[in-house]
């Protein structure tokens, strides 16, 4: 359509309506655009024709929509009976297979059988069940959601087929999970009867086989005519033997007992392999009477060959008593004897020789010990003699001979003199060591508080205001001198410490200097005059530029040192602020006040080290106080060589300046490249600035 053209639009609209709303054309457009008053009623007949025929068509339209709903709600409802009867029937017909395997009871034998029976339980609940409660549950929503569309949309309430209500599908879950409790319990309560099965199986076997072990060889032992030949020891030691083996036979008796009980037990809980286990057992008890009654026999056999050699033994026994401490006694002196020792003061090696001289008066008593003992071998042998016993065994109790007892005796008198060398020797170096301590001590006891005395000294020096600068400079020079002369003292301390070192000497109780404090204080005391120096000459510099007189150098001193609160030789701001408000500088607190005193600070510490040193509070004071150059004075006296241009050439430079001088400005000034420069011409007015520090030379 257009705004502009009326009868175009109407013509359009006419033809629309003809085709394809079935409208007759009823009025030209040309009679209503060219009229001023159409037809009233025509137009009003026209319009009203256009309204019957939208009412029409949304009447049908929305017919149309109803039906398509209600055919819609009923295929939705249809789908949802469909799916849950199939739902359902699927759901029981799971149900019913599973409850016959769940109420299978057939019991096995192994323990593998049942876990893996166990096993498939779990897989069951784990991976079979979920999705089946899923679909029980998403059955009853199902179900739910169904009943509420129908109820909503004036439908019967549906019935499912017969037994596939929700209810029904409950009960038969509820069956399903009865048998599923009742499995999980039978399946629970065999495995644990077969754990006991197998772990009373175990058992068994386990102190069966611990039995049948200790009971190898046993009968043959007991059967052992050995003691008809044997001599008194051996008899002691089988008499020994024996009783510790009858101890051992009575501590087993509990475990035949138990391996009878475990075999009844098996047996009353049905144990699939009782044969093979009552077989086994019936063997360990009869073996189990046949060793009690050898064990009696061979008791009455050694108790009789044992009265025979009763007093030899005795006599072993004594030897046996007494020669173990001994021996123990003589392998300790020997090692005490060979042990290193490492000591570092004469007071340990002193103990140690003191312990020494201990041990060697218990020798005698040592001594007669020793010949007791030897005389109890010695009555032993006599014995043998007169009564011609048997003796082709040894000493039961003891493998000590009287040989090794002599020859350790006489390993210990062999140590005992080297001992005392190796004590001697020893004490003769700590004292040795001790001297070099105390010559260490000595030295480092004068050298270090000489070294802090001149550190204070130079301190007040560089402080104090005793004379003139020149005065300060020369005593600080006297005391160079004195600092170097005193090299050769630690150069010997030096040596003195590497004897020391060589010694292995750690510590020093006679004095609490070290070699590093030493060294650490002498370069810090090199340093420190040096420093001192070098500060007094830049004053002195200092002075003689800006014209300062000696009285105004001791002022500047007194009032720097009055604020130098902590006499650590430099200014922090607040005490430098306080220091130039008391030489009459307006700086107050206010914005102008901190802007002021950050431009002073900016000229007295451009590196910002947050302290002013005395040489830079003196050029500050003396640049508030003199007459100094600046670039624009140097710029004007330029100006005077150049006859008043604006540039300078090198011929005036070299006419008017020493040729050093002359040389140096020609080598540095830049080209001029003003509207009046002429070849060879040079800028003396960036060079100017550039002496200051103004511009980039």
């Amino acid at each position: 359509l257009s705004q502009d053209d009326p009868l175009t639009n109407l013509n359009t609209a006419f033809d629309v309506a003809e085709k394809y709303l079935d409208i007759p054309k009823m009025l030209d457009a040309e009679d209503i655009v060219g009229t001023a008053r159409p037809d009233e009623k025509a137009i009003m007949t026209y319009v009203s024709s256009f309204y019957h025929a939208f009412s029409g068509a949304q009447k049908a339209e929305t017919a149309a929509n109803r039906i398509c709903k209600v055919l819609a709600v009923n295929q939705e409802n249809e789908q949802l009976m469909e799916d849950y009867e199939k739902l359902a029937s699927d759901l029981l017909e799971w149900i019913r297979r599973t409850i016959p395997w769940l109420e299978n009871r057939a019991p096995e034998n192994t323990m593998q059988a049942m876990q893996q029976k166990l096993e498939d339980f779990r897989d069951y609940r784990r991976l079979h069940k979920p999705p089946k409660v899923q679909e029980k549950c998403q059955l009853e929503i199902n179900f739910n959601t169904l009943q509420t569309k129908l109820r909503l949309s004036n439908r019967p309430a549906f019935m499912p087929s017969e037994g596939k209500m929700v209810s029904d599908i409950n009960n038969a879950w509820g069956g399903l999970e009865q048998a599923e409790k009742g499995y999980e319990e039978w399946l629970l309560n065999e495995i644990r009867r077969l754990e006991r099965l197998d772990h009373l199986a175990e058992k068994f076997r386990q102190k069966a086989s611990i039995h049948e072990s200790w009971t190898d060889g046993k009968e043959a032992m007991l059967q052992q005519k050995d003691y008809e030949t044997a001599t008194l020891s051996e008899i002691k030691a089988l008499l020994k033997k024996h009783e510790a083996f009858e101890s051992d036979l009575a501590a087993h008796q509990d475990r035949v007992e138990q391996i009878a009980a475990i075999a009844q037990e098996l047996n009353e809980l049905d144990y699939y392999d009782s044969p093979s286990v009552n077989a086994r057992c019936q063997k360990i008890c009869d073996q189990w009477d046949n060793l009690g009654a050898l064990t009696q026999k061979r008791r009455e056999a050694l108790e009789r060959t044992e009265k025979l050699l009763e007093t030899i033994d005795q006599l072993y026994l004594e030897y046996a008593k007494r020669a173990a401490p001994f021996n123990n006694w003589m392998e300790g002196a020997m090692e005490d004897l060979q042990d290193t020792f490492i000591v570092h003061t004469i007071e340990e090696i002193q103990g140690l020789t003191t312990a020494h001289e201990q041990f060697k008066a218990t020798l005698p008593d040592a001594d007669k010990e020793r010949q007791a003992i030897l005389g109890i071998h010695n009555e032993v042998s006599k014995i043998v003699q007169t009564y011609h016993v048997n003796m082709a065994g040894t000493n039961p109790y003891t493998t000590i001979t009287p040989h090794e007892i002599n020859g350790k005796w006489e390993h210990v008198r062999q140590l005992v003199p080297r001992r005392d060398q190796a004590l001697m020797e020893e004490h003769a170096r700590q004292q040795q060591n001790e001297r070099l301590r105390k010559q260490f001590g000595a030295q480092a006891n004068v050298i270090g508080p000489w070294i802090q005395t001149k550190m204070e000294e130079i301190g007040r020096i560089s402080i104090e205001m005793h004379g003139t600068l020149e005065d300060q400079l020369n005593h600080l020079r006297q005391y160079e001198k004195s600092i170097v002369n005193y090299k050769p003292k630690i150069d010997q301390l030096e040596g003195d410490h590497q004897l020391i070192q060589e010694a292995l000497i750690f510590d020093n109780k006679h004095t609490n200097y070290t070699m590093e404090h030493i060294r650490v204080g002498w370069e810090q005391l090199l340093t420190t005059i040096a420093r001192t120096i070098n500060e007094v000459e830049n004053q002195i510099l200092t002075r003689d530029a800006k014209g300062i007189s000696q009285e105004q150098m001791n002022e500047f001193r007194a009032s720097f040192n009055h604020f130098d609160r902590d006499h650590s030789g430099t200014l922090g701001p607040e005490e430098f602020k306080a220091c130039l408000i008391s030489l009459g500088y307006d700086i107050g607190n206010d914005a102008q006040g901190e802007a002021e005193f950050a431009r002073i600070m900016s000229i007295v510490d451009p590196n910002r080290l947050g302290v002013v040193t005395f040489q830079a509070f003196i050029d500050f004071m003396s640049r508030e106080t003199a007459d100094t150059d600046t670039a624009d004075q140097v710029m004007a006296s330029f100006k005077i060589l150049a006859g008043d241009k604006n540039y300078i050439t090198v011929d005036e430079l070299r006419r008017e300046l020493p040729p050093d001088q002359a040389e140096y400005c020609i080598a540095r000034m830049a080209p001029y490249n003003g509207r009046d420069a002429v070849p060879g011409a040079l800028d003396y007015m960036s060079f100017s600035t550039a002496l200051y520090g103004e511009s980039d030379l």
